[in-house]
């Protein structure tokens, strides 16, 4: 596992699902790399290091994180600009021919990375709220990504491109269901990297 070693945008307490309160003068900061050694237990390289030549593949977990810490999207939309190490990384795993897995938000990583990419987040209306963040289909139209209608529970896959995406927690279901679409997505980068 990788992740980028820089401060997060801003600290969440997930629990309330607000950012978190000031401590006596000042907020609280995180690192991403530090936040995520926590979840990895430790098992983590900063993606600086990262070189494609010791991997067949490479998946993007989503989440707010991806829209916020890898990247400015959800700031700056269509015009964010990608962490360079991201960008980096994505871009020399598509020259090498090995396949990239994105789910939930990070899509929007390879829409903004890579010219002409397919990918998916889901529906591109809400639905009633079944599908809450729709319009990150318009933005990735935006920056000249073609964009596929996919359920919950489905992966799109860009042959040409080795790029397989799910919509993940794009949509409001049930968790055994988001299971099912990043499991179609992690099978089809298997396939893709001739495992």
């Amino acid at each position: 596992m990788f992740a980028p070693d820089v401060s997060q945008m801003h600290v969440i307490e997930h629990g309330k699902g607000q950012l978190a309160q000031k401590k006596f003068s000042f907020l609280p900061t995180r690192n991403v790399l530090s936040e995520s050694a926590r979840i990895a237990r430790g098992n983590i390289t900063d993606l600086a290091k990262l070189s494609v030549t010791n991997h067949d593949a490479i998946i993007f977990p989503g989440g707010f994180g991806a829209a916020k810490n890898l990247s400015t999207f959800a700031v700056d939309g269509p015009d964010c600009t990608v962490n360079k190490d991201v960008e980096r990384v994505v871009k020399d795993f598509h020259k090498a021919g090995n396949p990239i897995g994105l789910c939930c938000i990070s899509p929007v990583l390879a829409a903004k990375t890579l010219p002409s990419v397919e990918v998916t987040v889901g529906h591109e209306e809400e639905e009633g709220g079944k599908w809450p963040y729709a319009g990150t289909a318009q933005a990735i139209k935006a920056v000249g990504a073609k964009h596929y209608v996919k359920a919950h529970h489905e992966a799109h896959v860009d042959q040409k491109n080795k790029v397989v995406t799910s919509p993940a927690f794009m949509c409001e279901t049930k968790l055994h269901l988001i299971f099912d679409g990043i499991g179609a997505m992690v099978s089809n980068i298997l396939k893709l990297s001739g495992k």
